[in-house]
């Protein structure tokens, strides 16, 4: 039977069957789902002409949902989307499976491991003397300029941390007892021990992105998340609006308790946590003594926040994006982890020279054994011969909001999902962050 339709686009249906809404094929969440909606069919009379022969009962066409394969993960055009998504720079494609972590280290000039010390004490230098005139603008600053002497001040000690962070990887000077006792002195002032740190961090090193491994940030677990309404809510702080300060939860929970350190760390152990109580009982009632209580805030305390926040900062943009993967340990590929799971970030000059180049961060990764001086160098390396797999951003406010408001509890197929999901009655501070946090890049 051969007959015209007078409008194309007219379609009969079975008795109440909804139209199809819209014509342009949207994603829904998770990616790779997609529906079909057409905005404005026209409305008007549709009339059948003549058919050649007569229509007793209605015809019916059925619609046939076809469906439409999304562009995979590894494509440019989904790593573009989510590029512009999340607020990076650049997405790196997935690291080929037969790539091992010594293939990308001989790629590395030989100079970037090379210890220079008239560099390591350039860098005390600089540290030393901007600490100092942050203090000095304490002293001198009104009150309303305080936030900005202590933001500069907060800076200039996670120097010391970065210096302290070298010679822990053996990585400052060529005589070892010098970098033990220069990252002992580097670490007092943020009352952090040095020995329980680096044993720490070489764990982080060696389980980057392994779940439960990895010493140094990891996505919650959904069964902690719903273990008690009590921790929930202390989670969906934690990880929400107090994120930037979680690692003074991280330092608190993981370097004085003796019982995580093995039997053969724990004298050295023992000697940094004498150090750092020796520096409270000693070096806080000295400023106590000289400045009063409000002096102990104004010249310690808030500065000692500031170093938290980038310490909390740096940690977070380095490891922490809805598109990388933390894996069990059956799974985990080091040199996927460390090239292609590591993030390279762009921070204002000034905040780059008082941190020692500590977030061009993927050849530390590459190699702890690389000089923070020598990062900058290592990544060019990097970037000429593994540039199509590196992350890369430039600091903005949409990657924080990304990692804020997304990067929650751990998913095996999504990576992570977001509190406001999962418990959306108990999640307006997540709410409240998507509302005021900007997001541009």
């Amino acid at each position: 039977m051969a007959c015209r339709l007078a409008d194309s686009s007219f379609l009969f249906m079975r008795p109440q069957q909804r139209p199809i809404q819209s014509h342009r094929v949207a994603p829904l969440s998770p990616p790779g789902t997609y529906y079909l909606t057409w905005k404005s069919l026209p409305q008007k009379r549709i009339k059948l002409q003549k058919c050649s022969k007569s229509l007793r009962s209605p015809m019916v066409v059925q619609a046939v949902a076809i469906p439409v394969a999304p562009a995979p993960p590894s494509s440019a055009e989904h790593r573009k989307q989510l590029t512009e998504s999340y607020g990076f720079r650049q997405i790196g494609e997935p690291l080929p499976d037969n790539v091992i972590l010594k293939d990308i280290i001989d790629t590395l000039p030989k100079k970037v491991f090379e210890i220079d010390d008239m560099k390591a004490w350039k860098s005390v230098l600089i540290s030393v003397t901007s600490y100092t005139l942050g203090l000095f603008m304490i002293s001198k600053a009104p009150w309303y300029l305080l936030p900005l002497a202590w933001v500069w001040t907060g800076t200039a000690i996670t120097g010391f941390f970065v210096i302290g962070h070298d010679c822990a990887h053996k990585s400052f000077a060529r005589n070892k007892f010098v970098e033990d006792i220069v990252g002992t002195l580097a670490f007092l002032p943020l009352i952090y021990p040095y020995e329980p740190w680096r044993f720490k961090h070489d764990r982080h090193h060696a389980r980057t992105n392994m779940l439960n491994e990895d010493t140094a940030w990891h996505p919650i677990w959904k069964e902690d998340f719903d273990s008690s309404p009590v921790l929930r809510k202390t989670i969906i702080y934690g990880y929400g609006p107090f994120r930037t300060w979680m690692s003074i939860a991280h330092w608190l929970m993981w370097h004085f308790d003796l019982k995580k350190f093995r039997p053969n760390e724990v004298k050295r152990v023992k000697i940094s946590l004498a150090c750092v109580f020796a520096f409270m009982a000693i070096g806080w009632p000295l400023i106590v003594f000289k400045t009063g209580i409000m002096g102990w805030i104004k010249f310690w305390l808030m500065p000692w926040l500031g170093y938290h926040f980038w310490m909390s900062t740096f940690t977070m943009v380095h490891h922490t994006a809805p598109h990388i993967p933390f894996k069990h340990l059956d799974d985990w590929n080091a040199a996927q982890a460390q090239l292609n799971g590591t993030v390279h970030c762009d921070y204002p000059s000034w905040i780059e020279i008082l941190c020692h180049d500590i977030n061009v961060h993927i050849p530390h990764h590459i190699s702890p054994r690389i000089p923070s001086y020598n990062l900058r160098a290592a990544h060019k390396s990097l970037q000429e011969n593994w540039g199509k797999y590196l992350n890369e951003a430039t600091w903005n406010w949409r990657l924080m909001k990304t990692i804020l408001t997304i990067c929650h509890v751990y998913d095996e197929e999504e990576n992570y999902v977001a509190f406001d999901k999962l418990a959306p009655d108990e999640s307006q501070p997540i709410t409240f962050l998507k509302k005021v946090m900007p997001d541009y890049t």
